[in-house]
C-alpha cells in the first residue's frame, strides 16, 4: 500500500467557495467545528466492574489526545475532519499501521480524492471498498474512518451547504445586491429625460461621464448632489433598500443558515432577540443537541475502527467533555463540589483539576454528613442499627 503524500490547492476549492464568504455560514462551521476540537480524545481502560482510568501507557493514548499524524495535532486535524463533514458531507482518515498492526497514524484525506466502490466477493455479496486518488490498490473499510454528515442511504453523507442550497443562493444574492448597492454610493438606478432635440453619442457619452463623477463614489465622485439643466428631470427605476426590505432579508437569513446548522442564532451572534437566561439555555440546548451528537459520531467511529472486538472489552476512546467547564469558573465550582458532597472523587482529586499540590490527608472521600470520612459515615451494617435503636427504645419504655 502506497502512503496518500499529499493535496493539491483544488482541493480545498469548496472552503472559498461564496457560501463560506457569509458570515454566518463562516462563523457556524467554525463554531460546531471548534466546539470538536477542542475536547481531549482519551483512552481508557475498563475493569470488569465497569470503572474507568485513563490509559496513558497505550501508545493509542498520545496518538489520539496529542497528535494523530505527523502533520496535525489533535486540535487541527478534528477542527479538519469536522469542517470536512458540514461542507462536503464526509470526512476520510486513513488508519496507517505498522507491521505489528498497530495504528501508527491517521492521515486525513480530502473528500475530493475519494470515491467508494463496490466489488462482488466469492460468495457473490458486494463489498464496499474505498478509491483513494495515489493509492495502488482499494482500501478496506476496517482501514478508514468514514464519519458522514445527514445522509440518505449510511454510505455517503450530504454537505449542509447542499441542503441549504436555496437559502444560500438567496443570502448571497442579497450579499452582492447590498454591496452593489453601497459600491455606488447608496444610490438607486435612474432616467435622465432631457426634453427638446434629440442628443447625439457624444452628447450622452458626456452627460454619463459628468454624472458618475458627481454621483458614483467608486469613480471618485465626492458628492450626492447633482445639478440637473432646466430642461433634464431624474426618474428613479430601482427599488430602495428599504422597499426591498433588503435589511429584513439579510436578518432573516442569518436565522434560516443557523436552523440547517443546528446552531442558535445567538451563538452566531444575532442578539437581536435574545437575553441572559436565553443565551444561558442556548448554550446548554447547543451542547446537548448540536455537540453530542457530534461526539457520539466521532466516538463510536474511531471505537469500532481502531479497536478489535477483544480489545473493546477492556477498551474505551471517548472526549473529555468536563474540560468545556474551564471556561466557566462557577459552573466549574459547583459541579465539584456536588461531586465532593457525595464522596465521587476526593480533595486532591479536585486540588489535581486545578493545577494545584495535594494535601497531606486529601485522598479520602467525604460524604455531606458533617462532612465526616466516608468510612466513619457508617459503623454498624444497617440490621445492627435497627436492633440497636429498638434496644434503646424498649429500655426507655420499662424506665
Amino acid at each position: 500500500m502506497t502512503a496518500w503524500s499529499g493535496m493539491g490547492s483544488r482541493d480545498f476549492l469548496y472552503s472559498r467557495s461564496k457560501p463560506l464568504l457569509l458570515s454566518a455560514v463562516y462563523r457556524c462551521v467554525d463554531l460546531v467545528s471548534d466546539s470538536l476540537a477542542i475536547l481531549p480524545l482519551k483512552t481508557y481502560r475498563r475493569d470488569p466492574q465497569g470503572f474507568k482510568t485513563e490509559a496513558e501507557d497505550l501508545p493509542l493514548y498520545s496518538l489520539l489526545d496529542l497528535e494523530p499524524n505527523e502533520n496535525m495535532t489533535r486540535y487541527v486535524f478534528f477542527k479538519t475532519m469536522m469542517t470536512s463533514v458540514l461542507l462536503t458531507g464526509n470526512a476520510y482518515a486513513y488508519i496507517e499501521r505498522d507491521r505489528e498492526m498497530n495504528v501508527s497514524q491517521l492521515i486525513y484525506i480530502p473528500t475530493s480524492q475519494v470515491s467508494i466502490e463496490f466489488i462482488t466477493d466469492s460468495k457473490g455479496i458486494k463489498r464496499k471498498r474505498y478509491r483513494v486518488v495515489g493509492f495502488k490498490s482499494l482500501v478496506e473499510p476496517s482501514e478508514m474512518i468514514h464519519v458522514l454528515n445527514f445522509s440518505y442511504n449510511g454510505l455517503y453523507g450530504v454537505s449542509t451547504l447542499t441542503n441549504a442550497a436555496q437559502t444560500l443562493g438567496i443570502s448571497t444574492s442579497a450579499e452582492e445586491h447590498a454591496a452593489s448597492y453601497f459600491e455606488s454610493g447608496g444610490n438607486v438606478s435612474g432616467v435622465l429625460k432631457v426634453e427638446g432635440p434629440r442628443l447625439s453619442k457624444e452628447q450622452k457619452d458626456q452627460i454619463y461621464k459628468t454624472w458618475a463623477e458627481r454621483m458614483n463614489p467608486a469613480t471618485g465622485g465626492h458628492s450626492n448632489i447633482a445639478v440637473l439643466e432646466g430642461n433634464m428631470s431624474y426618474q428613479p427605476i430601482s427599488i430602495s433598500p428599504k422597499d426591498s426590505q433588503l435589511l429584513d432579508a439579510r436578518v432573516f437569513q442569518v436565522v434560516d443558515i443557523c436552523r440547517f446548522f443546528s446552531v442558535s442564532p445567538v451563538k452566531a451572534f444575532d442578539l437581536s432577540k435574545s437575553s441572559y437566561s436565553t443565551v444561558e439555555a442556548t448554550q446548554l440546548q447547543y451542547l446537548t443537541d448540536t455537540v453530542l451528537p457530534i461526539l457520539t459520531k466521532f466516538e463510536q467511529e474511531i471505537n469500532r475502527k481502531l479497536l478489535t472486538p477483544a480489545d473493546r472489552k477492556r477498551i474505551v476512546i471517548e472526549f473529555d467533555t468536563s474540560v468545556i467547564l474551564r471556561a466557566d469558573k462557577a459552573a466549574e465550582a459547583n459541579y465539584l463540589k456536588d461531586m465532593t458532597y457525595i464522596g465521587a472523587i476526593t480533595p486532591n482529586e479536585v486540588r489535581r483539576r486545578m493545577n494545584l499540590k495535594p494535601l497531606e490527608n486529601g485522598n479520602t472521600a467525604f460524604v455531606q454528613v458533617n462532612m465526616q470520612p466516608l468510612d466513619h459515615a457508617v459503623i454498624l451494617p444497617p440490621e445492627k442499627e435497627v436492633s440497636k435503636k429498638s434496644k434503646k427504645s424498649n429500655t426507655k419504655t420499662n424506665e
